[in-house]
């Protein structure tokens, strides 16, 4: 009985999960959360990578020579207008693996005029990093709808 509260606890801190509803049609949600052209306007400072699985790019969180941050990122799969993800967060110059990164998964679910979009982030170890990025991606995902408003594309 011990091992299973123990285990599930190590689940509750393993993900984190959200859903939007966005109107606009998956393709434009698609490229306003894989582009980094887009995706620098709602989430990083900058975003350099290419949408193509297996390679590795950077976002930057405000300026690193003022404290600001540098954060690796490999994009995993890149499937428009269905899904999008990449693992991040890995130690510098080492490739991301299950246990060295987090993996940030974006489905896009047609959903009537608009698209539902599934959002999870899992792979924690610590609950103060978990912790830190639920407060991150609750400030981050709701400036994607207003974001998108401003792009005025809508396919």
């Amino acid at each position: 009985m011990c091992n299973q509260r123990l285990q599930e606890a190590n689940v509750a801190i393993q993900s984190i999960e959200r859903e939007l509803y966005i109107e606009a049609s998956p393709d434009v949600v698609f490229e306003v959360v894989s582009d980094p052209e887009h995706v620098r306007h709602w989430w990083p400072d900058e975003a350099r990578y290419k949408v193509i699985p297996g390679t590795p790019g950077e976002i930057v969180f405000g300026d690193p020579e003022a404290g600001g941050k540098v954060v690796a990122l490999t994009v995993v799969e890149a499937r428009p207008p269905e899904s999008f993800s990449f693992r991040w967060t890995q130690p510098g110059g080492e490739p991301a693996t299950p246990g060295n990164s987090l993996l940030v998964t974006f489905d896009l679910v047609p959903s009537g005029e608009g698209t539902l979009l599934k959002f999870s982030e899992t792979g924690f170890r610590e609950e103060e990093v978990r912790a830190d990025h639920v407060n991150g991606w609750d400030y981050f995902l709701p400036r994607l709808a207003p974001y998108i408003a401003t792009v005025g594309v809508r396919p």
